[in-house]
C-alpha cells in the first residue's frame, strides 16, 4: 500500500497535532475518533482529507435510529413482494433487492476511499461495538446471497463524536483518538482569513476580541463556535461594520452589533440584557 500523508489544505486550517493524529490513524489502519465541542471542523476534517489525498469521500451520517446493519446492507422484502405480485422476473434473484449501505460502498472503491461515520455517539450505545468485526476484518457476510463482501482496499474511517455519550471500552480500543480544542485566537485569525483574504486588519482583530469575551461570559448555554463567527464576521462586511463600534462596547455587558449570528436561544440573549441592567444599575 503507498504511504499518504495528509498536512492540511489552504481551506482547512490543521493544527500540528492534528496532522500527526491523521497520519498515525492512517498508518495503524485504524478508524481515527475525532472528538470535540461543535463547530470544531470535525465533519469537515474527512472533506479536506479527500480533498488533500485525491479519495473519494464516503458519508455516513447516524442518526437516533441507525443500526450497524444499515451501513453494511438493507433487504428489501417489501419491495420483492410487490414486485412479486407483479409478475416481475427480477424476484427470481434476490440479489436485486439487496439495497448496499456506506460500508459496502466504501468496501466496494476501486479507489481507496475515506470513509466518514458522522456523530457515532447519536445511536444506540450498542451501534459502535456492531461494527467492530466488520471493521476489523473488513469484511462482512450477506445471508441472502451466501456472499462474502470484501473491502478491496483498506479505507481510511474517520469517526465523529460530540461526547454526547461514552463509547464502548472494545470500540475505544481499536481507535486513534484525537481531541479538537476550540482554536486559540491566533488559530482562529488564520482561520478567519482563509475564508475572508481581504479582511482589514482592525476589524479582524476587533471582531475576535468581542467573540472570545462574548464565549467567555460566565452562564452562557451555548458558546458560539467557528463556523457562527464566520457568518458573524461576513454580515459585518456585508453591512460595513466599523470596527470603532465593536471595540467602543462593553464586552462584559452588552451585546455586539448582529450577535444574531453568534447567539441562538433566548437564554443567552437574556443573559445579557441582565448583565447590561446590573451594569446601569452600578454605574448610575
Amino acid at each position: 500500500m503507498s504511504r499518504v500523508r495528509f498536512e492540511g489544505t489552504e481551506s482547512y486550517v490543521a493544527t500540528p497535532d492534528l496532522i500527526v493524529a491523521v497520519n498515525a490513524a492512517v498508518a495503524l489502519e485504524r478508524p481515527l475518533l475525532i472528538k470535540g465541542e461543535p463547530g470544531t471542523g470535525k465533519s469537515v476534517l474527512a472533506h479536506e482529507v479527500a480533498r488533500a489525498l485525491g479519495a473519494p469521500l464516503i458519508e455516513w451520517h447516524v442518526k437516533s435510529t441507525t443500526k450497524a446493519q444499515h451501513g453494511l446492507y438493507e433487504y428489501d422484502a417489501v419491495r420483492r413482494l410487490r414486485d412479486g405480485q407483479l409478475g416481475d422476473p427480477a424476484v427470481h434473484d434476490v440479489a436485486n433487492y439487496i439495497v448496499r449501505g456506506k460500508l459496502w460502498e466504501a468496501f466496494d472503491s476501486d479507489v481507496r476511499p475515506v470513509l466518514l461515520i458522522d456523530e457515532v455517539d447519536k445511536a444506540d450505545i450498542e451501534f459502535p461495538n456492531d461494527l467492530l468485526l466488520e471493521l476489523d476484518r473488513m469484511e462482512f457476510w450477506v445471508h441472502e446471497t451466501r456472499t462474502t463482501v470484501r473491502a478491496r482496499q483498506r479505507p481510511i474511517v474517520i469517526v465523529t463524536s460530540n461526547n454526547e455519550k461514552e463509547l464502548p471500552d472494545a470500540f475505544l480500543r481499536r481507535c486513534f483518538f484525537h481531541w479538537i480544542r476550540f482554536p486559540d485566537p491566533e488559530t482562529m485569525a488564520k482561520i478567519v482569513k482563509t475564508h475572508f483574504p481581504g479582511l482589514k486588519k482592525q476589524l479582524l482583530h476587533e471582531a475576535l476580541t468581542s467573540f472570545y469575551e462574548l464565549r467567555e461570559t460566565p452562564g452562557l448555554t451555548k458558546r458560539p463556535t467557528t463556523s457562527e463567527l464566520i457568518d458573524w464576521i461576513k454580515l459585518l462586511v456585508v453591512e460595513d461594520i466599523d470596527p470603532v463600534t465593536l471595540r467602543s462596547r462593553d464586552g462584559k455587558t452588552t451585546l455586539p452589533p448582529l450577535a444574531g449570528a453568534l447567539l441562538k436561544n433566548e437564554q443567552d440573549v437574556h443573559l445579557f440584557e441582565r448583565l447590561a441592567f446590573l451594569h446601569r444599575r452600578q454605574t448610575s
